[in-house]
Formats: structure tokens, C-alpha cells, sequence
């Protein structure tokens, strides 16, 4: 799939200035679209999340050009999920909400290309996190690992 990167790149630009705005929408609409997700964020420092999140977006923005370089990064976000309780069904209702969000603030410049660009790249986020959180979740924990014996097994002679 090829990104449309310039589309990517101005429309991203237009609304960066409005960033912390851009999450606090996002926010809101998330638990108003999913409140079942609201509970995994019941520990967490909301104002800190959200400037993890814009941050997250402005790596996105920056790294358009080469997405490789942060396949690793997006996979590791992946796995640190599964530990907050995100399953893979909250994937595409994350992704909405990002692109409804981004709409609402981007305004009148937001067109269906805009959107259509913004649901790939977006989708190639998930599609690596969702990679990542399924290697975390297929890794036995440490906890249930076999122990090594500090003695060595005795074979019947």
C-alpha cells in the first residue's frame, strides 16, 4: 500500500499547532464512542497520556518518509498494550475516533482524500501494534516458565 505522504505530511502540519486540542477531542469522543475502554485508563495520568499520544502523532508525522524506522518502536507500543488491557477489537474504534477527531479539527481542509490517506497510515500503525501485541500475548510470562533445578537430575541407573 502506497501512503499518500504528501497529504499526509500538510494535512498534519494544518492541525499540529492545534495538538493539544487535537487530543483532548479525542479523548472525549473515545469515551463517548467506547466507554468499555474508559476503566483502562483508571490509573492513568490523563494530561500525561495525552501528551504520549501527540507525541506518538508527531513521531508519525516525522518518520512518514521512513516507516520502518518506527515498526519496532509501534510494535513495542503493541505489546505494552496487552499489559493495559487493550484488546485488538479496540483497534478500529481507536482509529475512528482519531480520524473524526482530526476532521473536527482540521476543518473544512479535511476532504475525503485527506481521510482516506489518514485511514491508511493508520492502519499501518495498528497493523504493527497488533503484531507486537500478539507476540507479547503468545510469550509465555516469566512467572509460568519452568524454574531451572538448582540440582541436577538424577538418572535411574
Amino acid at each position: 500500500m502506497t501512503l499518500q505522504l504528501e497529504t499526509l505530511e500538510t494535512s498534519f502540519d494544518l492541525i499540529a499547532p492545534r495538538g493539544e486540542e487535537l487530543v483532548d477531542v479525542f479523548y472525549a469522543r473515545l469515551f463517548e464512542a467506547a466507554p468499555a475502554v474508559q476503566p483502562l485508563f483508571a490509573r492513568t495520568d490523563l494530561r500525561k497520556q495525552k501528551s504520549m499520544l501527540l507525541a506518538t502523532l508527531v513521531l508519525l508525522r516525522k518518520s512518514l518518509r521512513d516507516l520502518d524506522a518506527i515498526v519496532p518502536k509501534l510494535r513495542q507500543l503493541g505489546a505494552r498494550h496487552v499489559a493495559y488491557g487493550a484488546r485488538p477489537e479496540h483497534y478500529p474504534v481507536v482509529a475512528d475516533v482519531m480520524l473524526a477527531s482530526m476532521a473536527e479539527i482540521a476543518g473544512e481542509v479535511w476532504t475525503a482524500e485527506v481521510e482516506a490517506a489518514w485511514a491508511a497510515a493508520l492502519g499501518l500503525v495498528a497493523a504493527a501494534m497488533l503484531d507486537g501485541a500478539r507476540e507479547a500475548e503468545a510469550e509465555p510470562r516469566e512467572r509460568d516458565r519452568p524454574r531451572p533445578s538448582a540440582r541436577p537430575a538424577l538418572s535411574p541407573a
